[in-house]
């Protein structure tokens, strides 16, 4: 212990009561800065308040465990549905309407579902079938309660009131759980009877089957009520629109005929008037006039342009071809006999007189074609005129016509759409009339329910362990809670941790019927290594080893700081040096009591001036070191240690010994313990453990700091290890192999 005090206390070489005041604090707040979580503390707290969690851990089990004990058994049947999202499809086509679409990624749907399941009609329902309202014995297996007093309303009043209450109770013991990722959900109903529980489940179920095909069924049936109601509506608006047409037409003698379809397909509804019929027909007519007169305007142009004997007409007439060849023959004749006639020899006079001849009849038959040629072309221009005309005369006819059906059109049009409104009506109920008989349903049950074997209220085990669980919360809770509300220092960590200052060392409690005077005469006591360490550790508090001037003071009174002084100064007095220990408390002295000197001089008579240093300098009755006693009472003990003679008696008493020990009175409420800790060198602050105040034990500290005095360290006093954690109580024993001590009660 003392050379884990040397290492905390002396950083880089140099102690932190060298380096000024304030550097002690320093060095713990920078150590209760750091973000590491120190599980020792955590355990120190549960073993300070292991009994009471302890205690309440034992107390809720117990109180979960009757709890459990005494609950009434609840029975929990299930039975488990498949809901698919659409009805097997028999009919497709506008039929499937009738339900409403569903997104294919929403959640609406089976959300509605569970909804259904857990509403208050399907309770209703199940009420009604097993018929709950007038069986008491099955409403009580649901947690009916029979009326204490006898009811003023009457039988039928009762049967009512009865049925709802038994409608609220089905609807309360429902549970729905869709299991996950699929299309089933898990129906089950709880009750003081399994069999009892698996017939409503099965119940449940099954009604729910039936009014998801009573809610299809209203669905279409409510559909052929409005259909048939405005087909009746539209059969009269159709009627009246054809009669209108038909009315309108005849007056106005519009007549229509159907549009003939090619191919020979059969005609449509679509018609077309008598005058538009005839002007198409007509109109194709002088299209085809209209060409065969261009075709005949260029022949002729061509018939007046091209010598005649060139006209393709001329060359393929068989007349003009054999006129041509007799013509060649008789040029052919003439040319022979020229060689032995002369032009005027009567032979071919004769030649010449037939070539003649053949040239009038072949221009003749050129003339001939040339006029056929221009006789086309006139039959041509003549027949486009007349029908030319015609047609003008159809178009007067038809704008005449397109005049007059200006009316008819709106009727044909209020007429087409009556029809087609009709029509669709018609087919629709037709649709609806066969998919409403279709007997589909987009729910199954998949497991019937059976009647379960153990009950699922209590779980004994799960109650347990939660009972366990909550005592063991409530248990750390109360302990940390406790531990928070604790104004007391309990344990070491609580000294650093709560008064930011290093710990020098702890002084356990003694043995029943043991003084602490008595246990200190045996070096291997459990108070006599814990003063041995404390001295080790003054050792090491500053280079120069122990200092010269040592104040040991505390908050309060009663806390140990007089044995504390006397120990540490016999420890230090065993290593040979010169000691002395001073009595500084000069309104409640107890040290001349302690070690057996005399109380009639000491130091009030020094500081008065009534008595020099040797005078007041006494020996303990064991001979082991030097006293001042505190002397006879002043009646100014705080005038006397302001004034100079403290001073004075601390350089005397420096000079003459190797250490001074002062027994200071206490902090809080005084101002006697602030002027010796502005004289010593040092200051050793003593803490009872559990019974001093964290806000007593600071306000001191600050006090003292106040007048810069040099706090070494502190000392815990009346420690307990028992109520502390593992591991505090090891040090003073593990030398001898002894036993700690059982502190007095």
């Amino acid at each position: 212990m003392a050379q884990d005090a040397a290492n905390i206390w002396t950083p880089g070489g140099a102690s932190a009561f060298e380096r000024g005041p304030g550097a002690i604090n320093d060095d713990i707040e920078s150590q209760a800065g750091s973000p590491v979580v120190d599980l020792a503390e955590y355990v120190q707290v549960l073993w300070k308040y292991r009994l009471l969690v302890a205690g309440i851990f034992a107390a809720v089990l117990a109180v979960g465990t009757i709890y459990t004990l005494l609950l009434t058994p609840i029975y929990r049947a299930g039975v488990t549905l498949e809901i698919d999202r659409e009805a097997s499809k028999v009919l497709s086509g506008p039929a499937d309407s009738l339900q409403p679409q569903e997104s294919p990624t929403g959640d609406e749907f089976y959300q509605t579902q569970y909804g259904l399941l857990k509403g208050r009609f399907l309770a209703e329902r199940a009420v009604a079938v097993l018929h709950l309202g007038d069986d008491e014995h099955a409403l009580k297996l649901i947690g009916w309660r029979p009326p204490t007093f006898k009811s003023s309303l009457s039988p039928e009043d009762q049967r009512a009131q009865r049925y709802s209450e038994a409608v609220a109770l089905v609807e309360k013991h429902i549970t729905v759980s869709p299991i996950r990722a699929s299309r089933l959900v898990r129906v089950e109903f709880d009750s003081r009877d399994p069999a009892f529980s698996a017939r409503v489940a099965n119940t449940l179920a099954e009604n729910f089957i039936t009014a998801n095909l009573d809610r299809r069924f209203e669905a279409a049936s409510y559909a052929r009520e409005f259909l048939e109601r405005h087909l009746a509506e539209e059969k009269q608006k159709l009627e009246g629109s054809e009669r209108a047409a038909v009315a309108y037409a005849a007056q106005q003698q519009i007549i229509a005929i159907p549009i003939p379809q090619a191919n020979g397909a059969p005609p449509t509804a679509a018609t077309e008037s008598l005058v538009a019929s005839d002007l198409s027909v007509l109109n194709g007519d002088l299209a085809a006039a209209i060409n065969q007169r261009v075709l005949a305007e260029q022949h002729l142009h061509q018939a007046l342009t091209t010598p005649g004997a060139n006209l393709p007409e001329v060359l393929a007439d068989p007349t003009f071809q054999q006129l041509e060849q007799d013509r060649a023959k008789a040029m052919a004749d003439y040319q022979q006999k020229l060689a032995t006639y002369k032009p005027d020899h009567p032979t071919m006079l004769e030649l010449k007189g037939q070539l003649t001849a053949i040239d009038r009849s072949i221009a003749a038959q050129i003339v001939s074609t040339q006029k056929s040629i221009q006789n086309q072309y006139e039959t041509a221009a003549n027949q486009e005129k007349a029908l030319q005309a015609k047609v003008n005369q159809l178009k007067s006819a038809m704008i005449d016509l397109n005049n007059r059906s200006i009316q008819y059109n709106i009727l044909e049009r209020d007429l087409d759409t009556n029809r087609t409104l009709y029509d669709g009506l018609l087919q629709r109920y037709k649709e609806v009339g066969i998919a409403g008989g279709v007997g589909t349903n987009n729910v199954s049950i998949v497991d019937r329910a059976l009647p379960p074997r153990k009950p699922a209220v209590p779980n004994v085990p799960l109650y347990l362990a939660i009972s366990a669980a909550l005592g063991l919360i409530l248990g750390l809770a109360t302990a940390f809670v406790l531990d928070a509300l604790d104004q007391g220092i309990s344990s070491p960590a609580d000294v650093e941790t709560r008064l930011r200052l290093p710990l020098i060392g702890t002084v356990p409690t003694t043995a029943r019927g043991t003084t602490p005077t008595q246990a200190l005469k045996d070096p291997r006591s459990a108070i006599s290594e814990a003063v041995n360490a404390i001295r080790t550790a003054l050792q090491f508090s500053t280079s120069d080893g122990a200092p010269r001037t040592l104040l040991v003071t505390s908050s309060r009174a009663a806390e140990g700081k007089t044995t504390t002084a006397a120990s540490l100064a016999t420890s230090f007095a065993r290593l040979g040096g010169r000691v002395l220990l001073v009595d500084g408390d000069l309104r409640n002295p107890s040290l001349h009591r302690l070690l057996g000197v005399k109380n009639t001089t000491g130091l009030s008579k020094f500081l008065s001036g009534a008595a020099s240093f040797e005078q007041i300098v006494q020996t303990a009755s064991d001979g082991s070191l030097s006293v001042v006693a505190c002397g006879p009472l002043p009646p100014n003990p705080s005038e006397l240690l302001a004034g100079p003679g403290l001073a004075a008696f601390l350089q005397q008493a420096g000079d003459a010994f190797d250490l001074v020990i002062i027994d200071g009175p206490p902090v809080v409420g005084l101002s006697d313990a602030v002027s010796l800790a502005a004289a010593a060198v040092a200051t050793l602050f003593v803490v009872e453990a559990v019974r001093v105040r964290r806000a007593a034990a600071r306000e001191a500290i600050r006090r003292l700091e106040a007048v810069d005095a040099r706090i070494v360290g502190v000392v815990l006093c009346k420690f307990d290890a028992r109520n502390a954690a593992y591991g505090y109580e090891y040090s003073y024993h593990y030398a001898y192999g002894g036993k700690p001590a059982q502190p007095a009660a």
